[in-house]
This record gives structure tokens, sequence and C-alpha cells, in this order.
């Protein structure tokens, strides 16, 4: 994404901007007032909590999105961003801070904040980190938009005689359009932000349409239905979502991770199912399983909560194989491609451990199938 794209997701956002200190406040207010619709600037958390009444009192509205520094007097950011949530439990944050060790970040994402960006940022990571919250924001805002167009018409029906029912029938289908727009947003954006997770790892969004269309080939072999086939291949882009949480220090890092940079890196299953576990809708639903359970194994010994068998998903389990086959198969920065035979030997010799036997077979069974789709999605 580059800065034209930016501006276009951040032209019609209305934004709370806090920071203490004049000399970077007066610098990055520049940058902010060039991209977003309007900029209210704020010194301090008390400041900032009075200004953010003040604009919902004037517009009837939130703001779109608070940026705020985190070490602030009289009330510092994470205190501030409580007493928000607590007006506004859906606002937007996103944390701006000097330090950078994994407490500090730990305890942003855990009191409700979307992201974080470093006082040293410079354009790509501005960019980088701006763009996967604005994304999300835009999103709900459409999302928002769907749903009261769609009570403003549900009132319309209700006030309609029975003698009006053909245009009732017109207005049911302009309803059913409008959901197929949210559902079809919804697939975009869950896409999208999949292939941002990858990105931040060095790696392309042609690993996640792999790994979607293995996900629903392995599915529909299992015995799954269509439906279902297709939900998963939707919500398998998802899977490593909660790495946009995981410092690039520890996610782009060559060569092997130490214990604590393992333990850190581990958690982007348990970020990735707290960001989607909350929403209804049965694609999220599917999308959080699958970033919570991907890296758990049959045999019991996986992560986060060494879960084993059938106690795993079947969103998981899939999730898991393609994930890997897929990995093996491409270039990152801890580790070179490997060739088929030795993917091949890997996948029988974690059959029944890694891997459920019955995928395994599947897998196996169905091979040039598999290689044929990896062959049509080259990168």
């Amino acid at each position: 994404m580059n800065i034209k794209d930016l501006k276009d997701l951040s032209k019609n956002i209305d934004i709370l901007y806090v920071e203490d200190n004049a000399e970077l406040l007066e610098k990055t207010y520049l940058i902010f007032n060039n991209l977003f619709a309007s900029v209210t600037i704020a010194v301090d958390g008390i400041d900032a909590l009075k200004k953010y009444n003040e604009y919902f009192n004037k517009n009837d509205k939130y703001f779109d999105l608070v940026i705020t520094d985190i070490n602030m007097p009289k009330m510092n950011g994470l205190e501030l961003a409580k007493e928000i949530l607590k007006l506004n439990k859906d606002q937007s944050l996103m944390a701006l801070t000097a330090y950078n060790d994994s407490e500090l970040l730990e305890s942003i994402i855990n009191t409700g904040f979307a992201s974080y960006i470093n006082k040293s940022f410079d354009s790509t990571q501005l960019i980088d980190r701006l763009s996967k919250i604005l994304v999300s924001i835009n999103f709900k805002k459409k999302e928002n938009k769907y749903i009261e167009e769609i009570k403003k018409l549900n009132k319309q029906y209700e006030e309609l005689n029975q003698d009006l029912e053909s245009q009732v029938l017109t207005r049911i289908a302009e309803v059913y359009k409008l959901n197929e727009e949210i559902k079809a947003t919804q697939r975009e954006v869950v896409f999208t932000m999949g292939a941002i997770g990858e990105s931040r790892s060095k790696e392309t969004g042609v690993h996640v349409k792999r790994v979607a269309q293995y996900s629903k080939m392995l599915a529909l072999y299992y015995g799954l239905d269509q439906e279902e086939a297709d939900i998963l291949k939707e919500a398998s882009p998802m899977h490593d979502i909660g790495k946009v949480a995981i410092p690039d220090h520890i996610l782009n890092k060559p060569g092997k991770l130490d214990e604590n940079e393992r333990e850190i890196m581990n958690t982007h299953t348990t970020l990735g199912y707290e960001m989607l576990k909350n929403s209804k809708r049965k694609l999220l639903k599917v999308a959080s399983s699958v970033a919570y359970e991907h890296h758990e194994r049959w045999d019991g010994s996986g992560y986060p909560r060494g879960l084993s068998g059938e106690n795993i998903s079947i969103y998981g389990r899939i999730t898991a194989l393609a994930d890997v086959f897929d990995a093996l198969g491409s270039n990152r920065v801890y580790k070179k491609t490997w060739n088929d035979d030795k993917i091949f030997k890997l996948l029988k010799d974690e059959k029944g451990k890694q891997f459920e036997p019955k995928l395994i077979d599947i897998f196996f069974d169905n091979l040039d199938e598999f290689l044929a789709v990896r062959d049509s999605f080259e990168s």
C-alpha cells in the first residue's frame, strides 16, 4: 500500500491526537492533518477526555480513531483508553510510544488498542500500521451504513399497507442485495486483513490464496458440505492475523528465535482469536477458530492450549496441514524452500503426530490436484 491508497482510506476519518511533547505534536500534526478529514489535538489525558466528550456532543458521534501517547502526566494513555472504552466500547485506538518492550506492548493490546506505532516511525511503518486499522474502521463504517439502511427499510415495511405487497417484495429484494453486499465486503476485508498479516512477515498474498484453496479441497474430501468448505476457504486467510501485534524484530528475525522471542511469537494464535472471537458472524467465528487452533497438534503437543485429536476443530486441523504444506515450499526469513521429497517425508512422518491421519491420507490420495493448485498460484 502507498501513500495515495492511505489517503483514500483516511479521507473521511476524524481523529483525536493526544501528545504531551510539543515538538513531536507539531511535527506529527502536520502529517496527520494532511491525511485525515479532521484532526483534534489534546496535550494530556484529561484534556483528551474533555475534547472526546465535546466532539460527541457537537457531532452526535465519536471520533473514528484516537491516536494517543502512552507516557503522559495526569492521565497516561492506558488510563485514557480505559475511560474512552467505558464511553464507547467500539472505539478504534492506536498507541504512540517511545518504548518497545514486550510487557508494555502486551499491556497496550490487552487494554484494547487495535495497533501501536513507535514515535521514531518512518513513512513505511506509518503507512503499514495506519492502513491496517483504517481498513477495519472503513469496513465498520460501511457495515454500519448498511445496517442503518436495513433498519430504515424494515421500519418502512412495518408501515406499509398489505395492499402494497408488490412494493414490499421489491424492498425485500433490495435488502437481500444489501445483505449480499455486506457478505461480499466482509469476505474482501477478511482476505485483505489476512494478506496484511502475511505481508508483515515478508510473505505474499499468494500464500493465503493457496492456503485458502488447499483448505477448501481438504474440507470437501473430508466430507464437509459445500457451504462449510466455502466458509473455511474464506476464513483461512486470517490464520496468522495475530501477527499484526508481534514486534517486527521478532516477526522478521532471520534464524532461530530464542526462548523469550518464541513465547512472544506463539502469542499470535491467542491474539488473533481475541481480535475475532466476539463476532456473531459465522465467517469470523470460523476465522477465530482457525487463528486459535492452527498450531495445535493431533497428538496434543501443540499450542496454545495443547488440544488433541477431535478436540481441535476441523477448521483448525485442516488449516494446519494446508499452512504447513505451503509454508515448507516457500521462502521465509528463517528458512529456505524445501524440495517436494523433503516436504512429503515430513508430512508422512507427522501423520498421527502433528496432523490427523485421515487428512494426510486425503492429501496424498489427491496429491496431483494439490500440486496443480500450487503451480497455478505461483508467486
